[in-house]
């Protein structure tokens, strides 16, 4: 069972050594594909490096920011080529616990989701307001587009190989953040199975945050995009 854990990055030099010690250390068998999208701050250089020093470490190299939906699909076809079996997907922030990773690919499901909203997650540090609004958000989503899921949003995943290639991945029209909402819905849509199990989010420690308040008016526009689909599920 060949596990690829893909890792999109945009200025994260500061963060791509020690999540690669940490994901590594928690799933020492698996392969780390990171997706640069041609950083500023060198970011690719230094993956470059880790790489040139352990075979498990990859970077796919992209000439520049089209989106994080762009970056997975990237990274998807890439870890299918290289063979893998299952494909996990993660922030490289540290906001997703990398000793989580072992609980997610021991899950039999066709999607695992690491979820914030089930018993045992949560988001500590989170002000009042931003729980409310992430809660909402997820509540306006489960209600339009029908789909029964606690994290909707959610970016720490692990797919088997053949859901992706059911779902038809490449085709995803989201070039952000509602890639998420999107790649669930192709999912369930298709009769897949998909669990959600408890994972603690915490905030970056380095770094800034990629997060714009378009994202909220995307995953808004893509939701009632989906309903429509729904409707013929």
């Amino acid at each position: 069972m060949k596990t690829v854990v893909v890792i999109p990055t945009y200025d994260e030099r500061e963060n791509v050594a020690p999540m690669a010690e940490a994901v590594l250390a928690a799933l020492p068998e698996a392969t780390l594909l990171f997706v640069d999208d041609n950083s500023p701050d060198g970011t690719g250089d230094a993956i470059d490096a880790l790489a040139a020093k352990d075979a498990r470490i990859a970077c796919l190299h992209r000439k520049g920011k089209e989106g994080l939906g762009r970056a997975y699909v990237a990274g998807f076809a890439k870890a299918l080529e290289m063979g893998a079996d299952k494909v996990v997907q993660m922030d490289c922030d540290f906001s997703h616990d990398p000793k989580d990773l072992p609980r997610l690919v021991a899950e039999d499901a066709d999607l695992v989701i690491g979820s914030r909203y089930v018993k045992g997650g949560g988001t500590p540090g989170w002000p009042f307001k931003r729980r409310l609004v992430s809660r909402a958000g997820g509540l306006f989503i489960r209600t339009v587009t029908g789909m029964p899921l606690r994290d909707p949003t959610g970016g720490f995943k692990c797919w088997k190989a053949e859901t992706l290639r059911r779902i038809g991945f490449e085709s995803a029209e989201s070039a952000g953040y509602s890639f998420q909402l999107e790649m669930n819905h192709r999912t369930w849509r298709a009769g897949l199975s998909i669990r959600e199990i408890p994972i603690v989010f915490t905030d970056r420690a380095r770094g800034y945050s990629k997060i714009t308040p378009g994202i909220a008016v995307e995953s808004v526009r893509i939701a009632l995009r989906l309903r429509r689909q729904s409707r013929g599920k």
